[in-house]
């Protein structure tokens, strides 16, 4: 099929019949002839028949044009041929053929219709194309008379006005290029005015121009000269952010950091910043001890440049010491205040830049800056604790460098406050709580507080042998927080701000360091208040308020017009001055003189020179430790030996005697004996009595301990002229009452710096030593009491009387006048020594109780030393003692009087039975065994036998046995 399509093809215009004759002798040998032709119409037209036919054709006769079907129908002949064979299948081909050759015909004949038509179409397309071949000649003529009279002419005026344009833009390069050229100077004013920000622009945009013009060959050039202005600009940029860290300029940052924006590093800004920050510190801290270094040194010798920060610090001397570490601060506090001005800078320039992204629309680009800005933030506040870090160990480098034991108090306690001060710095500037600085500055002040406790505990004890106890005269109202080392407080401030400033920082609480000395200032520009602001305006002229008070009080006991306003009150609260709404009344006034012996004189406090220099030691050690809280401990530890030691003192010098006991008056508690016990063993020096020569080999655990003091030679303590030192006896111990009294008013403040886990110690103290210091009254004022009454002389007036009487009598015996008078003298003594020193009403009463015990228990004593008594002779006893009671109530106001049951249980008792009286032995055992086994023998005969005597005596004996 193949074979005939492209013969149809081949045929092009011609008839049928014209290309049947047109036929190669090959191709028409395939053509069926007018035999073939014959036969095919003779042949059956069963189409089935024909359509099997050409289906039984081989498919090799279907392939292409190169198949040779002779070659193959010879080659398919095989070795013997026989004739029958080969005519066979020389039908069936031509069968073969004959219907294929039909099947033709019938497809030409049936397809003529179409060819004809198509035949004709082809022939008009032919006369068409002729036409168009005709037109385009047409066309081609007469556009080359349009080429020669126009085109020419008009394209050479456009070709000219493209190149002037070309020139006009190459003039155009070249004056940009001759101004790139000229742009290094203009960079060079810029940087020198420093428009950091301008500069960095107009580098960029020549880089820019220069990429434009990068074809021409002197650009390559000048590109690299601005990538090297550019670095230039970076370097420079980079010196004006370092000069940010010492003193911070807004307008300058703000160029800086508008030209790192520009440059897009304001990340690598960030970095360079904290850099220099640190470099800052170190330079800053290195200058300032090596200038003072090489002061002191007086040579230029530059080994000290060459050292490293921390042994420089070794070379500073004692004398600039306080001075260094002052500028050392200053320069600290720029760099500090520096950072803490560019963090306020950052934030208010976030805030700038997010309030407008807020009203914008648009969001797009925005991530990178946010992601700087939080870069940034981030940066800066990890910033903070690592430049807190590097001034504290520098600090801490300086602080460890010297020993300061040997300071001043007042240069050691300026040290602590500028610490102190430098901390509250560091808490404000990152929060933190400056534990390294603590922990240095807790060293040294252990170490010093160390040694300067125990030279403020030697001086104490020379003040004390040197002391005479006379009134040291103050205003009479007194108190401590007048004292300069308590003022603090009396102030509403931190524990770091500086005693030199406490007024100043009152008016500014509520503002930070940075909030107060931001636009100028430093908070290390501390002066030492001068001598006159330290001076403390309470002493007296002469213990009195004025001569004319003293001299109205002498004259009219009984005016009330000239008794002060104090003393006509009740109570005066001394922190408040609250007064209660009732005053004292004319009575009670009345009343008071005879038992108060301080009205020549207002209620003044009564102290000594050793207590008010106790008390400033005190309101010292509390200025340390006000400071610094970690050794808190310490110093109350401390304290409370200024207190003990005192104590101590005042018991040695005039309570301690032997007779204590034998009185059995009970005078020393046993809370005071454990509390002196203690004192003893704990802080007093036994050993050193004993030693004559130097103690150089003396224990670590003696060199915390003071000798025991002894008293002055001066103070004289057996005139009976003086009631046997009465002054001095009572100003040691009420300055002692008065010291414990301060000491109470700071408890509260105490227990608010002392640890949590040693509150038991304080409040031990407090219990066990504080509040017994009154009870020392009872053994001092005793010894008083025990020699201004001459008791022996009324024993031996009571051994003279005649006790066996047998009448009634109605007077008393001589020896109760003799006793009476000793009283009135002992009264006009105390009014003698009330003139030298106020005795307040406890002590008055105190003396007197004392008295009249021991005046009680001697009547008792005499009364036992009876031989012989009859009923009369008690009755006489009785009226004795109640005629001494009677004329002794007009000189005392002490009710009931002491010890008067005592007296009068132990006279009645001769007057009971036998059993009463073995029961009497048992239940009173406060009576002495001879003044029990006295009461029984004078009982014989009367109405007590022998017998029953015995038993008495036997009941006392098993009392007594338990003692021995």
């Amino acid at each position: 099929m193949q074979k005939i399509k492209s013969l149809m093809t081949r045929q092009g215009l011609k008839s049928p019949q014209e290309s049947m004759t047109d036929l190669s002798p090959m191709e028409s040998a395939r053509i069926p002839s007018k035999e073939e032709l014959r036969e095919m119409r003779e042949q059956p037209a069963d189409p089935q028949e024909e359509q099997d036919i050409i289906n039984s054709i081989e498919e090799i006769y279907f392939s292409g044009d190169s198949f040779d079907m002779v070659q193959h129908e010879l080659e398919k002949l095989p070795p013997e041929l026989d004739l029958q064979e080969l005519e066979e299948y020389r039908d069936k081909l031509k069968k073969q053929q004959a219907a294929v050759s039909k099947k033709v015909a019938d497809l030409i004949l049936e397809k003529q219709p179409s060819y004809v038509k198509e035949l004709e179409r082809v022939t008009s397309l032919q006369t068409n194309l002729q036409l168009a071949a005709v037109i385009c000649t047409n066309a081609r003529r007469q556009l080359s008379f349009a080429k020669e009279g126009f085109t020419e002419a008009s394209l050479g005026l456009l070709a000219n006005q493209r190149r002037r344009q070309l020139l006009t833009g190459l003039l155009k390069s070249l004056r940009t290029i001759k101004t790139l050229q000229r742009t290094d100077v203009r960079l060079s004013e810029m940087l020198e005015e420093e428009d950091y920000p301008g500069a960095i622009q107009l580098c960029l945009e020549c880089q820019k121009a220069a990429s434009t013009f990068k074809h021409y060959s002197c650009i390559s050039e000048l590109n690299s000269k601005l990538q090297d202005t550019l670095e230039q600009i970076e370097e420079q940029l980079d010196v004006a952010l370092s000069k940010t860290c010492k003193h911070f300029d807004v307008t300058h940052y703000n160029k800086v950091q508008m030209a790192y924006a520009l440059l897009g590093k304001t990340q690598t800004a960030m970095d360079q910043l904290h850099m220099h920050f640190t470099q800052a510190i170190h330079n800053t801290v290195f200058q300032v001890v090596l200038g003072y270094v090489e002061l002191c040194a007086g040579n230029a010798d530059t080994k000290f440049q060459k050292m490293q920060y921390k042994d420089l610090c070794t070379h500073i001397t004692t004398d600039s010491y306080i001075p260094c570490l002052t500028d050392l601060c200053k320069a600290l506090w720029e760099v500090m205040l520096s950072y803490h001005r560019t963090m306020q800078w950052h934030e208010e320039h976030d805030k700038e830049e997010v309030e407008p992204a807020t009203d914008g629309s648009s969001t797009s680009g925005s991530d990178e800056p946010i992601f700087d800005r939080s870069y940034v933030k981030k940066k800066l506040q990890h910033g903070l604790t690592r430049i807190w870090q590097d001034v504290q160990l520098k600090v801490k480098a300086y602080l460890l460098g010297t020993d300061m034991s040997s300071f001043k108090y007042d240069d050691f306690i300026f040290v602590l406050d500028i610490i102190s001060r430098l901390m509250q710095v560091g808490e404000e500037f990152c929060g933190s709580r400056s534990e390294v600085l603590q922990e240095s500055i807790k060293r040294q002040s252990v170490n010093y507080f160390k040694n300067y406790h125990r030279t403020r505990l030697e001086e104490l004890r020379m003040f004390l042998e040197n002391e005479t106890w006379e009134l040291c005269p103050v205003k009479s109202n007194f108190s401590i927080a007048q004292l300069h080392e308590f003022r603090f407080m009396g102030q509403s401030r931190s524990p770091s701000v500086s005693p030199s400033k406490q007024a100043a920082g009152l008016g500014q609480a509520d503002t930070t360091l940075f909030e107060q000395y931001l636009q100028g200032g430093n908070p290390f520009e501390m002066q030492i208040d001068s001598k006159e602001e330290e001076t403390d305006d309470v002493l007296g002229s002469n213990g009195y308020e004025s001569d004319e008070l003293e001299k109205s009080v002498y004259q009219d006991y009984d005016s009330d017009s000239d008794v002060p306003e104090e003393l006509k009150r009740d109570y005066v609260d001394e922190q408040t001055g609250d007064v209660p709404v009732k005053s004292v009344s004319r009575e009670t006034l009345r009343s008071r003189k005879k038992s108060d012996y301080s009205l020549n004189k207002l209620n003044a406090p009564i102290l000594t020179n050793t207590t008010l220099n106790v008390i400033r030691l005190v309101g010292k050690y509390m200025q340390m430790m006000n400071i610094l809280r970690p050794i808190a401990f310490d110093v109350i530890h401390c304290m409370s030996q200024l207190f003990d030691y005192y104590l101590y003192a005042v018991y040695t010098f005039f309570g301690r005697n032997d007779m204590y006991e034998l009185s059995g008056l009970g005078l020393i508690s046993s809370r005071l004996r454990t509390t002196l016990n203690r004192i003893q063993e704990s802080l007093i020096d036994m050993e050193a009595a004993m030693e004559t020569g130097s103690s150089h080999g003396a224990s670590e655990e003696r060199k915390e301990k003071v000798p025991s003091p002894h008293l002055s030679q001066l103070v004289v303590l057996a005139d009976g002229g003086s009631l046997y030192g009465l002054a001095e006896r009572v100003v040691a111990t009420e300055s002692l009452v008065f010291l414990a009294e301060q000491f109470d008013f700071l408890q509260s403040h105490l227990d608010t710096v002392i640890p949590a886990a040693k509150k038991p110690f304080l409040q031990q103290f407090y219990s066990q030593t504080v509040s017994t210091a009154s009870e020392l009254r009872k053994p001092i004022y005793w010894i008083v009491a025990a020699k201004a009454i001459e008791y022996e002389q009324m024993l031996f007036l009571m051994a003279g009387v005649k006790w066996d009487i047998k009448e009634i009598m109605s007077q008393h015996n001589v020896y109760v006048d003799v006793l009476l008078k000793e009283f009135e003298q002992f009264h006009k003594r105390l009014g003698d020594v009330s003139r030298l020193v106020r005795i307040p009403l406890p002590v008055s009463n105190v003396l007197w109780e004392q008295c009249i015990r021991l005046a009680n228990r001697t009547l008792v004593e005499g009364y036992a030393n009876v031989k012989k008594c009859s009923n009369e002779g008690r009755a006489l006893m009785q009226l004795d003692f109640q005629q001494f009671l009677m004329k002794l109530e007009k000189l005392t106001d002490i009710r009931p009087i002491p010890d008067k049951e005592f007296v009068e249980t132990y006279i009645k008792a001769y007057y009971l039975t036998e059993n009463d009286m073995e029961q009497f032995i048992k239940n009173h055992r406060e009576y002495s065994m001879k003044q029990l086994t006295n009461l029984v023998n004078v009982c014989l005969g009367s109405h007590i036998n022998k017998k029953a005597r015995q038993k008495l005596l036997a009941a006392i004996d098993d009392i007594d046995r338990p003692k021995r």
